[in-house]
């Protein structure tokens, strides 16, 4: 298992928390998600997925994955 931390842009409340979260938990390989506003912590399996696919399900959910630093 692999965990990522990843930052999220254009979250304000608890139904953005929501949606990432649902869009997430749809990916087949992830083991434990915890979403808090502007931020998620994922645990997948990268025999399964890798990290731009958990981008790209945040990105389709209406929200920005911030760039790292």
């Amino acid at each position: 298992m692999t965990e990522i931390k990843i930052k999220i842009e254009g979250m304000s409340c608890m139904h953005c928390v929501g949606r990432v979260k649902q869009a997430l938990s749809e990916l087949s390989g992830i083991s434990e998600i915890n979403v808090e506003i502007g931020n998620a912590s994922v645990k997948y399996d990268e025999t399964k997925l890798n990290r731009q696919d958990i981008e790209t399900a945040i990105n389709r959910a209406g929200y920005k994955v911030a760039l790292s630093s």
